[in-house]
């Protein structure tokens, strides 16, 4: 941000200090994207998984309570997940990944056990046809037929998660909402504004690099 300082001096000239410098964006960044990209593998490992337990038929029975409790991930809020998780783990990165990991896994449980319910059951009958086991036949032919839909809630689940994990700097995680924080609590809007531009930026960019993945998916599930 030492570059844009004039900018933000002339914005807000009222302001002794208007630009953040407790710690560098790129550290910020880099302590925001690492926190997001733990989070995203063991949201997209552990949804995937649920999510095609469930359509298997042993794991249809329990795909109602699969669904209660990944939804109630989504029914607490990240800041009561965090209220329950610092007593447990300490401040810092853990009960942040926590509230991560809850908060997102729904989308990508719901999006693969749609993906695995539009693959054909004659596609499905080749592969049985050919002597696939039911483990290879899910890995090597469902998965990658329901890919561009299992994204779609990667997607969703990744880019809430990068607003999502600002929250983190309130139980002393460092992320880009380390300036926002700062910022709300000390009436510097300059620092609410640079936290809040940078995670915009970040979203905006995984989302473009989501959706290029997507196209790469689609495309390549329509080859014959």
């Amino acid at each position: 941000m030492p570059a844009t300082a004039p900018w933000f001096h002339a914005w807000y000239p009222e302001l002794g200090t208007p630009v953040y410098s407790r710690a560098s964006f790129f550290t910020l960044t880099i302590s925001h994207v690492t926190l997001v990209a733990v989070s995203s593998v063991i949201v997209a490992v552990v949804g995937i998984a649920a999510g095609a337990f469930v359509t298997t038929t042993p794991g249809r029975e329990f795909a109602g309570i699969v669904d209660r409790i990944v939804a109630i991930g989504q029914t607490f809020p990240p800041a009561a997940v965090l209220a329950v998780a610092v007593p447990a783990t300490g401040y810092g990165a853990v009960p942040t990944l926590i509230a991560l990991v809850a908060y997102g896994v729904l989308p990508v449980v719901e999006t693969t056990v749609t993906g695995l319910a539009g693959v054909p059951d004659s596609v499905r009958q080749a592969a049985d046809g050919v002597g696939f086991t039911p483990l290879g036949r899910l890995a090597r032919v469902e998965l990658p037929i329901a890919l561009p839909v299992i994204l779609t809630g990667l997607r969703t689940a990744v880019v809430i998660n990068i607003g999502t994990a600002t929250i983190g700097s309130t139980v002393g995680a460092l992320t880009l909402g380390s300036p926002i924080i700062e910022g709300l609590s000390g009436s510097n809007p300059a620092f609410v504004v640079q936290g809040a531009i940078v995670v915009a930026l970040l979203a905006v960019f995984v989302d473009q690099l989501f959706e290029e993945a997507e196209r790469v998916a689609t495309r390549h599930r329509a080859k014959p």
